[in-house]
């Protein structure tokens, strides 16, 4: 698949998660758990099967193989979660492996273009961020995000992560 194919397909899944994350707030949509729909979560096992259906009983589409990436929750059926991962692949996974702690990656979708950690929202440099690296989101103000590494932390401007919503806002 080329670069430029792969990139237009990242940025009509998050456009479409976009749209439906808006519409669903506006509507106040709730899933069975209570919790809003839909909704940004991470990996909490260190191996998680995605399945093709809601149960053990379908087939393993993919395996996370490693925690704390995070996902996006549009669906509920029982103990099961309707997920999408940054590349907008989808699948059923079993709410237990999954985890409220916020967490986002990096600007997945670059080639290359490092975003800026710094020290406060407009600040000075304090670290570059590679593409792909998964940082805990401690609060967002709808512009900037305050964010920690197991060896830095600092605010990256919201639009450079995949795991928060545009102008989400929380602590």
């Amino acid at each position: 698949m080329s670069r430029t194919f792969r990139f237009y397909c990242v940025a009509a899944s998050v456009a479409l998660s976009v749209l439906l994350a808006s519409e669903a707030a506006a509507a106040g949509l709730r899933g069975p758990s209570g919790l809003p729909l839909p909704r940004f979560v991470s990996v909490k096992a260190a191996e998680a099967n995605v399945r093709l259906g809601p149960g053990a009983s379908y087939g393993v589409k993919w395996t996370f193989v490693q925690h704390g990436l995070p996902v996006e929750i549009y669906q509920e059926f029982g103990h099961w979660r309707r997920i999408r991962d940054w590349t907008g692949e989808d699948g059923w996974i079993f709410g237990p492996l999954l985890s409220g702690r916020r967490t986002a990656l990096v600007e997945p979708w670059s080639d290359g273009d490092a975003a800026k950690l710094k020290t406060r929202p407009g600040g000075r440099v304090a670290a570059v961020l590679e593409p792909g690296v998964v940082v805990r989101l401690r609060g967002c103000d709808g512009t900037w995000c305050e964010v920690a590494t197991s060896a830095v932390s600092g605010f990256v401007r919201q639009d450079r992560l995949w795991g928060v919503y545009p102008g989400e806002r929380f602590d």
